[in-house]
Protein backbone atom coordinates (compact mmCIF):
# COMPACT_ATOMS: atom_id res chain seq x y z
CA UNK A 1 0.00 0.00 0.00
CA UNK A 2 1.33 3.18 -1.06
CA UNK A 3 2.07 6.00 1.93
CA UNK A 4 2.10 3.22 4.31
CA UNK A 5 4.76 3.15 7.17
CA UNK A 6 4.59 0.06 9.40
CA UNK A 7 6.15 0.15 12.95
CA UNK A 8 6.87 -3.10 15.10
CA UNK A 9 7.74 -2.54 18.74
CA UNK A 10 9.64 -5.22 21.02
CA UNK A 11 9.48 -5.12 24.82
CA UNK A 12 9.27 -6.33 27.97
CA UNK A 13 5.97 -6.62 29.86
CA UNK A 14 5.19 -3.77 32.09
CA UNK A 15 7.91 -1.31 30.11
CA UNK A 16 4.62 0.32 28.19
CA UNK A 17 5.80 -1.08 24.63
CA UNK A 18 2.20 -2.00 23.71
CA UNK A 19 1.15 2.05 25.62
CA UNK A 20 3.69 3.47 23.37
CA UNK A 21 2.19 1.74 20.02
CA UNK A 22 -1.49 2.70 21.15
CA UNK A 23 -0.39 6.37 21.79
CA UNK A 24 1.60 6.76 18.46
CA UNK A 25 -1.48 5.29 16.54
CA UNK A 26 -3.57 7.85 18.58
CA UNK A 27 -1.28 10.93 18.19
CA UNK A 28 -1.01 10.39 14.45
CA UNK A 29 -5.01 9.92 14.44
CA UNK A 30 -5.33 12.97 15.62
CA UNK A 31 -3.19 14.59 12.65
CA UNK A 32 -5.75 13.43 9.99
CA UNK A 33 -3.81 10.31 9.32
CA UNK A 34 -5.72 6.62 8.97
CA UNK A 35 -4.04 4.14 12.09
CA UNK A 36 -4.19 0.82 13.36
CA UNK A 37 -2.50 -0.09 16.64
CA UNK A 38 -2.46 -3.17 18.61
CA UNK A 39 -0.46 -5.54 20.42
CA UNK A 40 0.39 -9.34 19.82
CA UNK A 41 -0.53 -11.31 22.52
CA UNK A 42 1.21 -14.35 23.90
CA UNK A 43 1.28 -15.38 28.00
CA UNK A 44 1.78 -12.08 29.13
CA UNK A 45 3.44 -11.45 32.14
CA UNK A 46 5.52 -8.62 33.41
CA UNK A 47 9.27 -9.09 31.99
CA UNK A 48 7.56 -11.59 29.72
CA UNK A 49 8.59 -10.01 25.72
CA UNK A 50 5.90 -8.26 23.88
CA UNK A 51 5.19 -7.29 21.05
CA UNK A 52 3.01 -4.46 19.50
CA UNK A 53 2.14 -2.98 16.15
CA UNK A 54 1.62 0.16 14.19
CA UNK A 55 0.06 1.41 10.61
CA UNK A 56 -0.51 5.09 9.74
CA UNK A 57 -1.65 6.05 6.42
CA UNK A 58 -2.79 8.96 4.65
CA UNK A 59 -5.33 6.48 2.98
CA UNK A 60 -7.54 4.17 4.17
CA UNK A 61 -5.82 0.90 5.90
CA UNK A 62 -7.49 -2.22 4.45
CA UNK A 63 -4.82 -4.55 5.45
CA UNK A 64 -5.98 -6.29 9.21
CA UNK A 65 -2.98 -8.67 10.01
CA UNK A 66 0.16 -8.55 12.18
CA UNK A 67 3.15 -6.50 10.31
CA UNK A 68 5.64 -8.99 8.62
CA UNK A 69 8.02 -6.29 7.38
CA UNK A 70 8.28 -3.16 8.92
CA UNK A 71 9.64 0.15 8.02
CA UNK A 72 10.61 1.03 11.53
CA UNK A 73 11.54 -1.55 14.75
CA UNK A 74 11.48 -0.15 18.34
CA UNK A 75 13.42 -1.97 20.97
CA UNK A 76 12.08 -0.58 24.46
CA UNK A 77 14.75 -3.21 26.35
CA UNK A 78 18.36 -4.07 24.77
CA UNK A 79 18.33 -7.00 26.23
CA UNK A 80 15.98 -8.75 23.58
CA UNK A 81 18.93 -8.35 20.90
CA UNK A 82 19.92 -11.36 22.79
CA UNK A 83 16.71 -13.51 22.36
CA UNK A 84 14.91 -12.12 19.66
CA UNK A 85 15.42 -12.00 15.69
CA UNK A 86 14.39 -8.08 16.60
CA UNK A 87 15.80 -7.53 12.37
CA UNK A 88 13.42 -10.40 11.07
CA UNK A 89 11.38 -8.89 7.81
CA UNK A 90 12.61 -5.30 8.60
CA UNK A 91 12.91 -3.09 5.30
CA UNK A 92 16.30 -2.60 4.25
CA UNK A 93 15.71 0.91 3.86
CA UNK A 94 13.85 1.11 7.39
CA UNK A 95 15.59 1.74 10.14
CA UNK A 96 15.95 0.16 13.68
CA UNK A 97 15.96 2.58 16.98
CA UNK A 98 17.32 0.67 19.84
CA UNK A 99 17.23 2.14 23.76
CA UNK A 100 20.73 1.57 24.67
CA UNK A 101 23.37 3.85 26.04
CA UNK A 102 26.08 2.29 23.56
CA UNK A 103 26.88 3.18 20.29
CA UNK A 104 24.81 2.27 16.70
CA UNK A 105 28.23 0.82 15.96
CA UNK A 106 28.16 -1.24 18.88
CA UNK A 107 24.68 -2.53 18.28
CA UNK A 108 25.04 -3.81 14.75
CA UNK A 109 26.85 -6.96 15.91
CA UNK A 110 23.31 -8.31 17.84
CA UNK A 111 20.85 -7.24 14.53
CA UNK A 112 21.82 -10.95 12.50
CA UNK A 113 23.86 -8.80 9.65
CA UNK A 114 21.04 -6.09 9.22
CA UNK A 115 22.39 -3.31 7.32
CA UNK A 116 20.16 -0.39 7.47
CA UNK A 117 19.71 2.53 9.46
CA UNK A 118 20.13 1.72 13.32
CA UNK A 119 19.20 4.86 15.79
CA UNK A 120 19.95 4.58 19.74
CA UNK A 121 18.66 6.55 22.47
CA UNK A 122 19.72 5.94 25.84
CA UNK A 123 15.50 6.50 26.83
CA UNK A 124 17.31 5.72 31.35
CA UNK A 125 18.55 8.96 31.05
CA UNK A 126 16.24 10.73 29.28
CA UNK A 127 14.05 9.55 31.98
CA UNK A 128 15.88 9.62 35.28
CA UNK A 129 16.95 13.33 34.08
CA UNK A 130 13.05 14.15 33.30
CA UNK A 131 10.89 12.11 35.03
CA UNK A 132 12.95 10.53 37.93
CA UNK A 133 11.43 7.08 37.35
CA UNK A 134 12.63 4.50 34.50
CA UNK A 135 9.43 4.76 31.83
CA UNK A 136 11.27 4.03 28.49
CA UNK A 137 8.41 4.50 26.39
CA UNK A 138 8.19 7.88 26.49
CA UNK A 139 11.47 8.69 24.98
CA UNK A 140 11.49 6.02 22.58
CA UNK A 141 7.89 7.43 21.08
CA UNK A 142 9.49 10.76 20.38
CA UNK A 143 12.63 8.87 19.16
CA UNK A 144 10.46 7.07 16.70
CA UNK A 145 8.71 9.53 15.66
CA UNK A 146 11.57 11.48 14.92
CA UNK A 147 13.32 9.01 12.81
CA UNK A 148 10.52 7.99 10.44
CA UNK A 149 8.73 11.53 10.26
CA UNK A 150 5.37 10.44 10.11
CA UNK A 151 4.17 13.80 11.65
CA UNK A 152 5.81 17.40 12.46
CA UNK A 153 7.66 17.45 15.29
CA UNK A 154 5.79 20.47 16.66
CA UNK A 155 2.15 18.62 15.75
CA UNK A 156 3.53 15.58 17.93
CA UNK A 157 4.15 17.31 20.48
CA UNK A 158 1.03 19.37 20.89
CA UNK A 159 -1.22 16.54 20.15
CA UNK A 160 0.80 14.72 23.20
CA UNK A 161 0.16 17.27 25.58
CA UNK A 162 -3.69 17.28 24.87
CA UNK A 163 -3.80 13.43 25.36
CA UNK A 164 -0.51 13.52 28.05
CA UNK A 165 -2.83 16.21 29.65
CA UNK A 166 -5.69 14.42 29.71
CA UNK A 167 -4.71 11.28 31.59
CA UNK A 168 -2.23 13.19 34.15
CA UNK A 169 -5.07 15.95 34.81
CA UNK A 170 -4.82 15.24 38.73
CA UNK A 171 -1.18 14.85 38.44
CA UNK A 172 0.35 17.99 36.77
CA UNK A 173 4.07 17.12 37.93
CA UNK A 174 3.59 14.27 35.47
CA UNK A 175 2.63 15.51 32.76
CA UNK A 176 4.94 18.00 33.06
CA UNK A 177 8.13 15.46 33.60
CA UNK A 178 6.76 13.06 30.30
CA UNK A 179 6.51 16.13 28.24
CA UNK A 180 10.28 17.10 28.88
CA UNK A 181 11.00 13.66 28.75
CA UNK A 182 9.65 13.55 24.86
CA UNK A 183 11.33 16.69 24.06
CA UNK A 184 14.75 15.70 25.16
CA UNK A 185 14.58 12.76 23.68
CA UNK A 186 13.97 14.33 20.23
CA UNK A 187 16.87 15.92 20.47
CA UNK A 188 18.78 12.82 22.49
CA UNK A 189 18.49 10.55 19.78
CA UNK A 190 21.67 9.33 17.54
Amino acid sequence: MNGLTEFRWHGRGGQGAKTAALLLADVAFKTGKHVQGFPEYGPERMGAPITAYDRISDRQIRVHSNIYEPDYVVVVDETLLNSVNVTKGLKKDGAILVNTPRSSEEIYTYLHGYQGRVYTIDARKVCMKTLGKYFPNTPMLAAIVKISEIMEEDQFIKEMEASLGHKFAKKPEMLEGNMKALRMALQEVH
